[in-house]
């Protein structure tokens, strides 16, 4: 990099701290001062420094640490990196279009995406790929960034996959056309009982209203006339498209969420005459990994008490982020406002502290008993506020619920995540399925008649047990009782993933899920929902 885009690039970073800086004093800095003392640090470190510096380095590790300073959520994304961290959210990439997953060093096809083009040359659920453009596929060197940069590529090239199928004495070689690959924000949409549907949304993506609204009309087909509307989990997206979703539940008219900062000033985006779900009981699940569009869309609802909040309180990011595009094709995500819900509130959390304490709250809360008792949590009276009802709520650190919901003490448990991390519940289900695909597709051909009549047996959780027995996972009868429920189901919402689609996990597992029961104990007793939200 030469001397003068290094100039330019370190301006443009000192710029944007004290731009943000000026929020809380008057900037009382002359531009030209600035410029002309960073040219000469610029021009000194370029020709009188000991040792020999790779500016394009120095660029980026000087705008990292500036941008570090501002707030956590300012970033800086270099130019490799762009698609890849846009990817998620414009709701598509170019490749052969299958879900995989590693195991025991090999690539296992879980199931080509429906119309892909994986799926249009035969490439099947349970299949392994062992070479890529003649290249063995398995062994050490396998992981999932190796596997993304083989299998993904610009839409038209071809890229040949030798696969090994069981039952089959030879491999067999597809020759795929990759294309461009959707990208679903949402992991399920099903009835929960006859009259309340159930939607999961991982994301506010570009995609995500029109898979709201084709969930919404599917589920009215099957009788719905409450929604629990599921974002536990969900670290936010595009503020647009979470605007557009909160509006689906507000009368015209109403405040969704307005944003203001120094420079930027106030917008206010308000709900229309578009909502398709204005009418009927409404429940949103919230936990500790919801954030940001997340909480937009809670806040907005808890504010004009439209629907009950239930779960645990989200992340609380309240900040706004703006992409400007450097001269290299670089990206930094700056801190351009601040959003508050209609009731006013700013729910970002302090970060007075730090980057690195700021990310620690999760454990934080996990000491000081919040993720089990409501009863930890306090806010001053300064971070009060009141719904349209007047009830009262808070801003400052999250979106409260209205009804708590403690942490899943089993899901989290020692024994369940060394199941997971020793990879005893995924080599249980492929090995299972390896041995049993056939017959399970010849017996349950639908999802509907496996989830209400498939069960694994004694035999195969006592399998299940003497797998995890040769990780060296040490478990007592008592933690195999404890765990025996929650495991079995769990194995069959993954067994029914790979079978079936990937949303009907969730169907399987939702029984047993807290929060979801919860919130069908509250839609199904007419006086409890009316009472919480008056």
């Amino acid at each position: 990099m030469n001397k003068k885009n290094l100039s330019l690039m370190v301006v443009m970073a000192f710029l944007a701290i004290t731009n943000l800086h000026a929020q809380n004093h008057v900037q009382n800095i002359d531009p030209e001062v600035t410029v002309k003392k960073l040219n000469t640090l610029i021009y000194l470190i370029n020709n009188y420094y000991v040792d020999t510096l790779n500016m394009n380095d120095l660029t980026e590790t000087i705008i990292v640490n500036t941008l570090k300073e501002l707030d956590p959520h300012s970033a800086y994304i270099t130019k490799k990196d762009v698609e890849k961290a846009n990817e998620g959210l414009e709701g598509s990439f170019e490749g052969v279009g299958l879900t995989f997953q590693l195991y025991k060093d090999t690539i296992l096809v879980i199931a080509p995406i429906p119309g892909g083009p994986s799926d249009k040359v035969g490439v099947l659920a349970g299949d392994k790929i062992i070479t890529v453009n003649g290249e063995d596929a398995f062994g050490e060197k396998i992981n999932n960034e190796w596997v993304m940069d083989h299998l993904r590529g610009e839409k038209g090239t071809v890229v040949i996959v030798g696969i090994y199928r069981k039952g089959l004495e030879r491999p067999i070689e597809y020759k795929i056309i990759r294309d461009e690959i959707p990208i679903n924000s949402m992991d399920a949409a099903f009835m929960l009982d006859k009259e309340t549907g159930l939607i999961k949304l991982n994301r506010f993506a570009k995609q995500s209203q029109e898979e709201f609204d084709e969930a919404v009309i599917r589920l009215r087909k099957q009788g719905m006339k409450n929604l629990v509307f599921d974002l536990r989990g969900n670290s936010g997206g595009y503020l647009g498209t979470a605007m557009s979703i909160a509006d689906e539940f507000l009368p015209s008219g109403k405040s969704i969420v307005y944003t203001e900062g120094i420079h930027s000033a106030r917008q206010d985006l308000n709900a229309t005459n578009a909502g398709k779900f204005e009418q009927g009981k409404l429940v949103v699940l919230i936990n500790e990994g919801s954030a940001s569009a997340s909480e937009i869309v809670a806040g907005a609802i808890q504010d004009w008490d439209r629907g009950v909040i239930i779960g645990r309180r989200t992340f609380g990011k309240g900040l706004v982020q703006r992409p400007f595009l450097l001269p290299d094709g670089s990206q930094v995500r700056l801190t351009i406002a601040r959003y508050y819900t209609p009731s006013g509130r700013n729910i970002q959390k302090s970060y007075d502290d730090g980057t690195d304490e700021y990310y620690k709250d999760f454990m934080h809360r996990v000491e000081h008993g919040e993720l089990m008792s409501a009863d930890s949590i306090h806010f001053p009276d300064s971070l009060k506020f009141q719904t349209a009802h007047g009830r009262i709520v808070y801003g400052g650190g999250g979106i409260m619920p209205d009804i708590f919901v403690p942490f899943d003490s089993i899901r989290f448990s020692r024994t369940y995540t060394d199941f997971i991390r020793k990879g005893v519940i995924n080599g249980f289900v492929n090995d299972y399925l390896d041995q049993n695909r056939k017959s399970l597709l010849k017996h349950y051909p639908d999802f509907k008649q496996y989830n209400s009549n498939f069960s694994l047996s004694e035999d195969d959780f006592r399998t299940f047990v003497e797998m995890a027995g040769k990780e060296k996972i040490e478990i007592s009868e008592e933690e195999i009782t404890t765990n025996k429920a929650f495991v079995m189901l769990q194995l069959k919402g993954l067994i029914a993933r790979n079978l079936y689609e990937a949303g009907d996990y969730f169907e399987v597992i939702a029984p047993a899920d807290k929060e979801i029961s919860k919130a069908l104990e509250v839609i199904n007793q007419d006086q409890t929902y009316k009472n919480l939200l008056d």
